[in-house]
């Protein structure tokens, strides 16, 4: 289409060639080529030149849309095959979105705005299916089990902490061990088919020797922390819950050997080399220096 523009506005082979920095017979081919594609005469040899047909006159009138489309193709191709147009679908869960999976979205969002984020609230192994037939692109989740096809690494290291009710006797202490907690009223989550907290707050507890009464089992920490509001009992929780400032509810930092922290992992498909991805998990790399 470039040929053909520069020989309909020079109507001439060399005054064309010369603009196109090439020499006559190569574009005289291309011209022959597209006449025989199209299958119709483009121009009409004259001695000065070349004189557009009447249906070179009508592909000439067409010839800026299609150059202007090929610069798009070709612009979004290449943003296309560096990540910065396109989907990222994200598994979540709710305690996840209290702290850094926002903030990460946000800063990926704010350097990739063409790319559509989608979220998806999923139970660990909700995600783990969802990967596997490709609805998300990623998950994020705690004591990710292993599995051959699944990449897992590391987002952030998160204390644990134990909510309480405010008046409770153990508000006095500045931090608590698992002592403390020995026959109390406790609210565990998530309640899951898959290991999750409930089974590491229950091996902390038998590995200390302390009696673990549990009052409730629920499914997401909104409402264990509703529960402690509401003086239902206590529970052991990560450092990023206490985001949710509920009234009525105290969070103590909890001094165990069998829970000092616990890791917020990112769990995606091996094989994806996807520019979105790739560029997701590199911004993940780097926030942890600051988190």
């Amino acid at each position: 289409m470039r040929y053909f523009l520069a020989l309909a506005q020079e109507g001439n082979f060399g005054r064309a060639a010369e603009r196109l920095h090439i020499t006559q017979p190569p574009l005289t081919r291309q011209i022959h080529a597209l006449e025989e594609e199209l299958g119709t005469r483009l121009f009409l040899r004259t001695r000065k030149g070349a004189e557009l047909t009447e249906a070179g006159q009508t592909l000439l009138e067409e010839v800026p849309n299609i150059l202007s489309l090929a610069h798009r193709a070709e612009e979004r191709t290449q943003l296309a095959g560096n990540g910065y147009i396109g989907r990222l679908d994200v598994g979540i869960f709710t305690s996840g979105v209290l702290n850094v999976i926002p903030r990460l979205l946000a800063d990926f969002h704010a350097v990739r705005p063409d790319v559509k984020i989608g979220l998806h609230n999923m139970s660990k192994s909700e995600q783990i299916v969802a990967l596997r037939e490709r609805r998300i692109t990623i998950g994020f989740n705690r004591l990710v089990p292993y599995e051959d096809d699944i990449a897992v690494d590391w987002v952030l290291r998160e204390s644990f902490l134990v909510a309480l009710y405010e008046e409770h006797p153990l508000c006095r202490k500045t931090r608590l061990t698992l002592r403390d907690l020995d026959n109390e009223p406790m609210i565990l989550y998530p309640s899951a088919p898959v290991h999750g907290l409930i089974e590491e707050v229950e091996a902390a507890f038998r590995a200390e020797g302390i009696q673990l009464r549990i009052e409730q089992e629920v499914e997401d920490v909104v409402t264990c922390i509703a529960l402690v509001a509401s003086r239902f009992g206590l529970c052991v929780t990560t450092a990023s819950a206490s985001n949710l400032q509920l009234p009525g509810v105290v969070y103590r930092p909890l001094v165990s050997t069998n829970l000092k922290d616990i890791e917020l992992s990112c769990l995606y498909r091996r094989e994806d080399n996807s520019p979105i991805l790739r560029a997701f998990l590199a911004l993940i790399k780097a926030s942890r220096s600051h988190i």
